[in-house]
């Protein structure tokens, strides 16, 4: 099916998504590997080594789905599916222990990705002068601390405080064993970096988006810009701790007033049928190529479609969908649940869901996340969005509501119901529409990642969490069995934040475990 634009954004792209070149960045090796020999001399190789940066959006289970099941399954949204495999129902029921092998690579991954920036940013620092004309040395410094910034914010959201590693440069314990920095302390190094990117960063390469070419609005979707670091940055004061929603609201404010034109689409169905890519709803999203190793996507297959005979992950909640059907969101929950009673080539689905059709009733449709649409056997070309516009317009009302400007706040809330075909929200008092806004983004956010952050930022988490009414059934003789409420009773504020993997406290006696693990 897909893509008929991708063969035109690699030269636009200068080659920043060949994804052939600069292959060690896509070894696990001991850091020091990265920056031994003189391999940073020419403006080449600082331009493959800026592609190893990007790389790591695809070279990793987080970025390829399993964000989404760190948030959505987590949450309210989604329950694990998969046959209840073990590391998920612990996610989904707040038990993981500090052992788990998956957060342990998300760890190293995040790392790992940390270091390429590093090395780069050290290194383009050594270049002899002329390599590079100024402009680009320091667009790619922009670029490099974005990227940096990117995996920090996902690493602080999930462990919080962490150690803070800016050099990769060293193999000596007495500098790689660092002790945890505080949240506060990384989200001051996240906002520090993203500030270097958007001193140095441009709104568009290549002129204002349609200007160049078909193409060109592709370039400005897949790498950082101005308009990327003004969206993080909003999402990283309304997400920290010491939130400040001024900041939020003006940096909301950049995104929706950048001259790169950024707009919702007409229709939501379109922003995620698989035919839109590089919309301007788009801010930063991971263009995969349908068919092609090291460029397409499994994660779809993971979530999407029975066509090879197993349970899928991140299958949609009860409760989200009573959600939809009582907002009356059709729109949204037919572009992002498709219901199915049979597989692929028209049999019965093959399994017991224990949530939604656990005696197999051929008659009962099981639902599956459906935001990404086309698997393509393990190699789906369905691109994910990492940033996008009405997440940060949502985001800007919920400033607004914060700040006390409520009014303002309904109306810029409504802009997106009325893409939704909603109709409009009245006015109400401040609590009113803080619970107005966090529903909306549920809707129209769901399986993008943005739901566990949305109810921990609420301080809602545990209330919602321990109030949610999810059942499952076993089947006896062809007729369900007594429900079984699922028990989110470990869902304690401590829980929100994940362990430290036990590696990394084996290796780093400088680390102190998250309290209550």
């Amino acid at each position: 099916m897909k893509k008929h634009t991708f063969q035109y954004i690699i030269p636009l792209l200068l080659g920043l998504l060949s994804f052939v070149s600069c292959q060690k960045f896509l070894d696990d090796k001991p850091q020091i590997a990265l920056t031994t020999g003189n391999a940073y001399t020419t403006a080449e190789d600082i331009e493959n080594a800026l592609t190893g940066c990007y790389n790591a959006f695809y070279s990793s289970d987080y970025y390829q789905w399993e964000n989404v099941m760190l948030s959505d399954v987590r949450s309210d949204n989604a329950y694990p599916g998969g046959n209840n495999e073990e590391t998920f129902y612990d996610y989904d029921r707040f038990i993981l222990p500090a052992s788990n092998t998956h957060s342990y690579a998300h760890w190293r991954m995040f790392y790992n990705s940390i270091a390429r920036s590093n090395v780069l940013l050290n290194k383009i620092a050594e270049l002899p002068d002329g390599t590079l004309s100024e402009d680009r040395k320091m667009q790619i410094i922009g670029e490099a601390s974005f990227l940096r910034a990117f995996h920090y914010y996902q690493l602080v959201k999930l462990y919080g405080g962490v150690p803070i590693e800016l050099e990769s440069n060293s193999a000596d314990p007495g500098k790689t064993r660092k002790a945890r920095a505080t949240e506060k302390e990384v989200y001051d190094q996240i906002v520090a970096d993203l500030q270097i990117a958007l001193d140095n960063l441009p709104d568009h390469f290549n002129g204002p988006a349609g200007s160049a070419t078909e193409n060109q609005p592709a370039v400005n979707k897949v790498r950082a810009t101005k308009g990327a670091a003004n969206a993080l940055l909003a999402k990283v004061w309304a997400q920290r701790s010491d939130r400040d929603y001024a900041k939020v609201l003006a940096y909301c404010n950049a995104v929706i007033g950048s001259s790169e034109g950024y707009a919702l689409m007409g229709s939501y169905a379109d922003v995620f049928d698989g035919d839109h890519d590089f919309n301007t709803e788009s801010i930063l999203e991971i263009p995969y190529k349908e068919g092609e190793s090291g460029v397409s996507t499994w994660g779809v297959q993971l979530f999407l479609a029975p066509e090879d005979g197993w349970q899928k992950y991140c299958v949609p909640s009860k409760d989200l969908v009573a959600a939809y059907d009582a907002a009356g969101d059709t729109q949204r929950k037919n572009a992002n649940i498709l219901f199915m009673k049979t597989d692929a080539n028209g049999d019965p689905i093959s399994w017991p869901d224990e949530n939604w059709n656990p005696c197999q009733d051929p008659a009962v449709a099981i639902p599956f996340n459906d935001k990404q649409k086309h698997p393509a056997g393990w190699a789906s070309g369905d691109d994910f969005y990492l940033l996008r516009l009405a997440d940060i317009i949502l985001l800007k009302a919920e400033a607004q509501n914060e700040t006390g400007a409520t009014a303002e706040a309904v109306t810029t809330l409504n802009q997106v119901r009325t893409r939704a075909g909603l109709p409009a929200v009245a006015s109400g008092s401040k609590e009113q529409i803080k619970q107005a806004i966090l529903l909306e983004r549920r809707l129209e956010l769901a399986f993008e990642g943005q739901r566990w952050d949305d109810l921990v930022r609420s301080g809602e988490a545990s209330t919602v969490m321990l109030a949610l009414n999810e059942y499952t059934y076993t089947c006896g003789n062809g007729v369900p069995g007594p429900a079984v409420k699922m028990d989110y009773a470990n869902c304690t504020q401590q829980r929100w934040i994940l362990p430290i993997p036990q590696i990394e406290m084996d290796a780093n006696p400088n680390l102190v475990q998250n309290p209550g693990y």
